[in-house]
């Protein structure tokens, strides 16, 4: 018996247990095996509830977690670092019939683990406000700057009021009050040791997204401008140095 055979019969509930299995105590092996294979796939979605919690609160925990089982059998970890684990289960979501009266849920889930890539992500200290204003006030080279942002930083653009149904389950907005056919733009990024979620603009989504392409502050404000003719494209900068989300400034190597 190879360890693909015991990974496959672990994660496959239609697969027996593999020949050659003992129990020490004489026990029924294929039972203990049986037993040991749930434990398993309990422990994953005990993590998947872990992490996406406002997802299983949205649907129930009966809901969640026979979804979270199907997950598990066809999804298993990639990695030991469990913190991850479920990386693709919002795809899995957008995809899984019992799920589409629920068109917000996906993107509620893509939120919840955009938080813990942030959670985990790189620390890198923010840049000194006077270099910003120093390098603002130069504008010839102005247009050409390609400003680096938190690696904690991250932008979903929802069809779906993701922020309001993340915040309404904590305990900040009134469930009754959102529209969950709304679109908003979430803002994902860590300060300090917290992790924030916010709403922003779809033009300062689109600006935001753009710089972290690498992309010049001109080109970035341009992309913003297609959306939002009078983008607030300092008061958007002045959010992002307000939160240490900007490491550094440097000359764009895309041209403008």
């Amino acid at each position: 018996m190879s360890q693909i055979d015991f990974a496959g019969a672990l994660l496959d509930p239609d697969l027996p247990a593999p020949a050659g299995l003992t129990a020490w105590n004489g026990s029924d092996p294929a039972h203990r095996f049986r037993i040991y294979r749930n434990n398993v796939i309990v422990s994953l979605i005990d993590a998947l509830a872990d992490t996406f919690e406002v997802t299983q609160q949205l649907v129930g925990e009966d809901f969640f977690r026979a979804m979270a089982r199907l997950y598990a059998y066809a999804n298993p970890p990639q990695s030991r670092l469990m913190a991850f684990y479920g990386a693709s289960l919002p795809a899995f979501i957008a995809t899984f019939p019992p799920a589409a009266a629920l068109p917000y849920l996906a993107d509620v889930a893509r939120l919840e683990y955009l938080r813990v890539v942030a959670y985990h992500a790189a620390d890198l200290p923010g840049i000194e406000a006077e270099n910003v204003a120093a390098a603002l006030a130069d504008q010839e080279t102005l247009p050409n700057l390609a400003v680096a942002l938190h690696p904690s930083l991250a932008v979903l653009a929802s069809a779906s009021a993701v922020v309001s149904l993340w915040a309404a389950h904590q305990g900040i907005l009134e469930l009754s009050t959102v529209s969950t056919d709304s679109p908003e733009t979430a803002l994902v990024l860590r300060h300090g040791l917290d992790v924030e979620v916010m709403q922003i603009s779809p033009a300062a989504g689109a600006f935001i997204s753009t710089l972290q392409s690498g992309a010049s502050l001109g080109d970035a404000a341009a992309a913003a401008a297609t959306i939002e003719a009078d983008f607030d494209l300092v008061g958007t900068l002045g959010l992002l140095l307000q939160k240490a989300a900007i490491t550094a400034l440097k000359p764009s190597r895309r041209p403008s």
